[in-house]
């Protein structure tokens, strides 16, 4: 994928000189937009002044992020039973929603509107017939941020990874725009090199193991419990969203003390609160078994690229949906002696998992599934594998440095995944030295207040164990 160049009318749509061939969507992207199931991210920028002028948005788009790919241009088309994408003309102002609030409410009543509107977000589907994207700009103060601007894009034009690639590059670094922004480095801990006929035969094993294992699951489904409610159409119900932030160098400093990774310390963590959780509200519960579906990046990647790099040919960090899953077990109370237990056994099933050829195969099994039967049928397997999970997890990493959107400093940042039909979804993403985590829940099903105390309590409790770990 490349940049393209556009023309821009003075009535804010781009003109396309001429169609070119349409392109087949991929295959992900068909079972992420079927009508059993559709997909989106919502990237949420909070903005630390108000938003004046809006105008400066519609320039822009049409300057910065319309360029960066065709697929914010086009709309998926049906032809001969197969979707492809179609360039069309944009119009931007279609594109871009400022809703109206009430004016002169206080800070409390403004997050209660502004908690609403992206629930309502996350329920609803793209309308037919326009590019798969919007910008939703709320310009009232709420406790987070002078001012929010919601992004939200079909799952269908790239993974988390792509999208905030594409939005990174339409930033500028706060303090210095003729500056880079800089990521954090990826590094993985190191790990003892396994006898080669060793490490085949236990990833034949682990590639059986996790298929089998993972088919029951898909077939099957958690128990119900604190954290999974089992109700019908999920992904159309209200959500609550809350958010968490924590320090990075406390979560570097785990890592460091224990050997693994910083993935595996919050995950480890966000295992140990969830079940601090589930034995707060229901003791029994606590021992139930429970999976986390835990999204990885397929790309061969050191440190974060920007979006040049994702655009060139045969790069290794190449844009799309370059994602895969892998079943977790969340580990019981009942099963470890103490917090420091929940981290190295993430990182422990996480190894054993990377071992494993399952994620690959079940590529495979969509594939032929879509081949042989419908990407109706691809949605509906999706779809069920979701259902009968307890929660997702996924992250991203973001800048080092604070970004500005056309002048206007981002305070913080996080994301959500929308349309799945999942009661509890984790995400996470590193922005200015700190790790936000965002919360989705199925509204009166899981007490935000209680839960996000419960992760407090998991993070305090690790940082003690640690360091009493490395003083003996």
């Amino acid at each position: 994928m490349c940049y393209e160049e556009s023309i821009i009318s003075s009535t804010n749509t781009m003109e396309l000189e001429e169609l070119e061939e349409q392109e087949p969507v991929s295959p992900n992207g068909q079972y992420f937009s079927s009508n059993v199931i559709s997909l989106s991210v919502l990237a949420v920028w909070e903005i630390e002044i108000p938003i004046n002028p809006e105008s400066q948005t519609i320039s822009l788009l049409k300057n910065v992020f319309l360029p960066i790919s065709p697929r914010f241009s086009s709309i998926m088309v049906e032809n001969n039973g197969k979707k492809e994408w179609k360039r069309v003309e944009v119009k931007l102002e279609d594109h871009v929603k400022t809703p109206t609030f009430p004016s002169g409410l206080s800070l409390e009543s403004y997050d209660k509107y502004f908690d609403d509107y992206i629930s309502k977000l996350l329920t609803e589907r793209f309308p037919q017939g326009k590019p798969l994207w919007e910008i939703h700009i709320i310009n009232y103060p709420t406790s987070n941020a002078a001012a929010n601007v919601i992004f939200k894009f079909h799952h269908a034009l790239g993974d988390g990874y792509s999208l905030m690639g594409a939005l990174i590059s339409s930033m500028q670094r706060a303090d210095n725009p003729s500056l880079p922004l800089t990521f954090p480095s990826r590094q993985r801990s190191e790990s003892k090199k396994e006898n080669f006929v060793t490490k085949t035969f236990s990833g034949f094993c682990n590639t059986i193991s996790d298929m089998w294992s993972g088919t029951l699951k898909t077939m099957n489904g958690d128990v119900l419990t604190p954290i999974r409610s089992g109700n019908d159409a999920i992904e159309f119900r209200p959500a609550t969203v809350s958010t968490m932030t924590f320090p990075l160098d406390q979560i570097k400093s785990i890592k460091d003390k224990l050997g693994v990774t910083v993935n595996d310390v919050l995950a480890g963590m966000i295992f140990f609160g969830t079940r601090l959780y589930m034995q707060e509200i229901n003791q029994s519960s606590s021992k139930a078994d429970c999976t986390a579906m835990v999204l990885l990046n397929t790309r061969i990647m050191g440190d974060y690229v920007p979006i040049e790099e994702m655009i060139k040919p045969n790069s290794k960090t190449p844009w799309g949906n370059r994602f895969t899953f892998m079943h977790v077990p969340i580990p019981k109370l009942t099963e470890l002696s103490n917090p420091l237990d929940f981290i190295w056994n993430t990182h422990k099933i996480i190894k054993r998992k990377r071992n494993s050829l399952a994620a690959y195969f079940n590529s495979r099994l969509l594939e032929i599934v879509h081949k042989f039967g419908s990407r109706e049928a691809c949605g509906k397997y999706i779809h069920r594998t979701l259902k009968n999970t307890s929660m997702l997890i996924s992250n991203l990493i973001g800048p080092v440095e604070q970004m500005s959107l056309a002048n206007h400093p981002i305070k913080g940042l996080y994301f959500l995944v929308g349309g799945g039909p999942l009661g509890f979804e984790i995400t996470m993403v590193s922005y200015m030295g700190k790790v936000r985590v965002a919360f989705k829940m199925e509204k009166g099903v899981i007490d935000p207040q209680k839960l996000k105390s419960c992760m407090e309590n998991a993070l305090q409790m690790i940082l003690n164990d640690s360091h009493q770990h490395i003083c003996r």
